[in-house]
């Protein structure tokens, strides 16, 4: 089991946002982007950026991960074990999961709920993993999901995108960036 700090998986959040950000900004496509991460209404039902393109209005959930080497997503099932709280893939209302490896930037764009529909029927079909973070004040929290090879998910979850972004990050920094 793997322990993080909270600054660790808020850097890792960060970077994630604002590399997807620009890129949309980057689109031709794209209208407007709004961040709705701080909006209490949003942040219950887990979207982080409202997005209109010429094609209509997207909700995403950015997901950040640092471990594209394994091969596998981390589909979050429980965002804290403790509370018992469910993992926000279970219940975000996005219509996109942008599941994104800042390291080597790359993005993955999951249709919602299909990707979560597809999820909860192979559920048995993957490994539980948790990892644990600490809590000011002493103590910690468990984030339970399932490893997921990506490469089934490309082979059996139709219209999954990956796009390959500009950009790519050490992990020291997100100053200036």
């Amino acid at each position: 089991m793997r322990t993080y700090t909270m600054q660790e998986s808020t850097q890792v959040a960060n970077r994630a946002t604002a590399d997807i950000t620009q890129w949309l900004q980057n689109s031709p496509r794209t209208i407007s982007i709004q961040n709705v991460e701080n909006d209490p209404h949003y942040r219950a039902i887990d979207v982080d950026l409202l997005v209109t393109t010429d094609r209509g209005e997207s909700k995403l959930e950015i997901k950040g991960d640092r471990y594209h080497k394994t091969g596998n997503f981390f589909f979050e099932t429980h965002s804290n074990r403790e509370k018992d709280t469910p993992g926000c893939f279970l219940y975000t209302a996005a219509d996109w999961l942008c599941y994104y490896f800042v390291k080597i930037g790359l993005l993955y764009l999951l249709p919602m709920p299909q990707t979560r529909d597809w999820f909860l029927d192979n559920l048995d079909r993957f490994q539980s993993k948790s990892t644990t973070t600490p809590i000011r004040g002493g103590g910690h929290y468990t984030t339970v999901g399932r490893l997921v090879p990506i490469a089934v998910v490309l082979q059996e979850v139709p219209e999954v995108k990956t796009y390959q972004l500009p950009s790519a990050w050490d992990g020291k920094s997100t100053q200036g960036q």
